[in-house]
């Protein structure tokens, strides 16, 4: 039986909380440049919904989303955060993602599960580095998309030079389907431009009205053929089409707001709504669903956040976990709204729950069939890798259960645990994550760790064709013989792999350890890095019927490709940034000197006004402080904003070494010892 509660919020806006059984469902992600006003616009989703009873702030720190202690302290948000409301019978799951770089992994993972999405751009900063990096992976993923325009009651807003950048740094699609009334502090709201269900058609017959038409009717050949004809076409078909349009990704919407005071959020929940496509998927099919994030809660343990895209979930159900092949208990499902949850009991097709009991599962892991999935894109690329210091010899392994344990919940901090150094290292994307990784192991596991200063990743690739050969034949018993032929790939290409070996003179089970081990043996090259771009032969292969072990091409593996890249050598790639430097005109002399200074390399300068925009690349490593350095030689008047080029080849005579873990293969009797000792131990 279906419960409806009502009531009334202290804004006197009647909300109706019901069961959303048979009701409608989009699942919507929130993505933004950082201070954009994700959070802000998603507290007053909560509110005008009826979900909460008090409007929540970023600033006093009782937004619903942001509920971690540094969330609070720092009014950002670093970790996606998912919540839900009911609207115009329509339940919306919405995550609400961080817009801080340092926290791209969160949005990365986000991204895959959605079926539209809300990308906010502040009217006050405009188009910013990171939008466009969220832009382009939402349109690799094909996600129908609506721009929401915050902020527009700023000083200094121009809205015709901000829609002429959303149209040339993110899509000429982009089409407003509001016109805002008023400008700067004067703005009092929006109107809408298309037609529909109690709209009269009035509202299209200004000229931005008309320009939507007309551009709307240059998408559809139909509607062109009744514009130009001057046949008439009703409000409500404008907007059908416009609707058809966006969940096509054939068009963008356009909004305007400015959340702080409450002005177009209902017009963009109603958007949302509109122009956003339902979940698809039945609940009597197959099971098929991808676990985006882990988190662990005090009483439940470790929660699994789900996708579900079709079948269904239920308390005590055993589910399949297809990626790790076994099986697992549910115990509980819930719906989670920041800090709260509630036991649901039941999850299905099209929805999204925190899935309690899988004790082995990880992010990324698909439950049941993966023919629904969708692929992912890649935004996040830890640039930094800093080592850990803990307060006392006893906190030691309780730094490495803890780590260990937030590597789950991002997988990017790849946790190298260095046990004969007794050394912990990982991956970050900067000082904000490494704050937020401070706090979380101070609140959650009562632990005062300190880490080192950040250094940069390097990677290395081979510098010619070569190559590597390994008999591994003492001591008794073993039998390994391998040769890998090693190429240069190009680059960004990472690891291609191929054997061309009988299976006569290596049975296919021992082909499959060779494939298996030659990414773990590339883990580290010459200097210590990760070796990438390239192509790994395996040209020969012999077993032996009575000697050879199981584990023997487990060991012979990175003893072969190491003296392969010995013999090829290694050059050093480092990382790259793209930047976009604005700038007083008086101070570009200066800044185009410093990058010189920094190796970097930049198109010719464009002014506009009394302002220089510089682009181009820089290494990270020459110019991680230059941003605050920046601000300092402008007095806060220049901006530079970088997102992640790539890898490219260090300067001639440039060196940089890692210490490696464990014993180099190169020195092959030391490491066969080694590993012959872990063997027998």
């Amino acid at each position: 039986m279906n419960q409806t509660t009502t009531g009334t919020t202290k804004a006197g806006t009647k909300y109706t909380a019901a069961d959303p059984k048979g009701a409608a469902r989009r699942n919507v992600g929130i993505f933004a440049h950082v201070d954009a006003g994700k959070t802000t616009t998603t507290e007053h989703f909560l509110f005008l919904s009826g979900r909460t009873r008090e409007l929540g702030s970023v600033d006093s720190g009782t937004a619903v989303t942001d509920w971690l202690d540094i969330e609070k302290e720092r009014g950002i948000s670093v970790r996606a955060a998912t919540t839900s409301f009911m609207w115009k019978n329509t339940m919306v799951n919405l995550v609400d993602t961080p817009g801080h770089v340092d926290f791209l992994s969160e949005v990365e993972r986000s991204m895959r599960v959605m079926d539209g999405a809300v990308l906010i751009v502040s009217a006050a900063e405009g188009i910013q580095a990171q939008t466009e990096l969220i832009w382009g992976a939402l349109r690799k993923l094909k996600i129908p998309t609506i721009i929401y325009v915050n902020k527009m009651d700023r000083t200094g807003v121009d809205e015709t030079a901000l829609m002429a950048d959303i149209r040339k740094y993110l899509s000429p699609d982009a089409l407003p389907v509001q016109e805002p009334l008023g400008r700067e502090q004067d703005f009092a709201g929006v109107v809408s431009l298309l037609g529909g269900e109690g709209t009269e058609a009035s509202e299209t017959e200004s000229a931005a009205g008309t320009e939507l038409l007309e551009s709307l009717a240059e998408r559809d050949e139909a509607l062109f053929q009744r514009y130009l004809a001057e046949e008439p076409v009703s409000p409500a078909e404008w907007k059908a089409a416009a609707i058809a349009m966006a969940r096509a990704c054939r068009m963008f919407p356009v909004l305007f707001g400015a959340s702080g005071k409450g002005i177009g959020v209902k017009e963009l929940m109603d958007a949302v709504v509109d122009f956003l496509p339902g979940p698809g998927g039945e609940s009597t099919e197959a099971l098929s669903g991808i676990v985006f994030k882990i988190e662990r809660d005090k009483t439940m343990g470790k929660m699994a956040f789900v996708r579900l895209y079709s079948g269904m979930i239920r308390n005590r159900d055993l589910v399949r976990n297809v990626t790790q092949n076994l099986d697992e208990k549910v115990t509980q499902i819930r719906k989670v709204d920041g800090s709260r949850s509630e036991d649901l009991g039941v999850l299905e097709a099209g929805d999204i729950a925190a899935v309690c009991g899988l004790a082995s599962v990880r992010i990324g892991d698909v439950l049941g069939s993966p023919d629904r999935i969708p692929e992912e894109a890649r935004l996040a690329v830890p640039l930094l890798t800093v080592q850990a210091h803990w307060a006392s010899e006893a906190d030691y392994p309780k730094t490495v259960q803890a780590l260990q344990e937030l590597s789950d919940e991002d997988p990017l901090l790849d946790v190298q645990w260095m046990q004969d150094e007794r050394e912990l290292h990982i991956k970050v994307m900067g000082p904000i994550q490494l704050e937020m990784l401070t706090s979380v192991l101070a609140s959650r596991y009562g632990l005062d760790v300190r880490f080192g200063k950040p250094s940069v990743i390097y990677k290395e690739t081979p510098k010619q064709a070569g190559e590597g050969y390994v008999a591994y034949l003492m001591p008794k018993p073993c039998w390994a013989i391998l040769r890998f032929a090693i190429e240069p790939g190009p680059r960004g290409s990472g690891l291609q792999y191929e054997a061309r070996v009988r299976t006569e003179d290596l049975l296919l089970q021992y082909q499959n350890e060779v494939q298996r081990r030659v990414p773990e043996a590339l883990s580290q090259g010459l200097y210590g890095w990760e070796v990438v771009d390239l192509k790994v032969t395996l040209t020969e292969g012999q077993h032996h019927v009575w000697h050879t072990h199981p584990l023997d091409f487990a060991v012979a593996t990175p003893m072969g490709i190491m003296d392969g890249l010995a013999n090829t050598g290694t050059r050093l790639l480092e990382p790259v940034l793209n930047f976009r430097i604005h700038v007083p005109e008086e101070n570009a002399g200066r800044v185009m000197n410093d990058l010189v200074q920094m190796r970097g390399v930049f198109e010719a300068p464009v002014l506009q006004g009394d302002r220089m925009t510089i682009t181009g690349k820089v290494p990270l490593a020459e110019s991680m402080d230059y941003a605050a350095q920046l601000s300092s030689l402008t007095k806060g008047r220049g901006a530079m904003v970088t997102f992640f080029a790539g890898y490219e080849e260090c300067p001639e005579g440039f060196t940089a070494e890692r210490q490696r873990r464990g014993v180099n293969p190169l020195d092959q009797s030391k490491y066969i010892l080694s590993v012959r000792k872990a063997l027998q131990g």
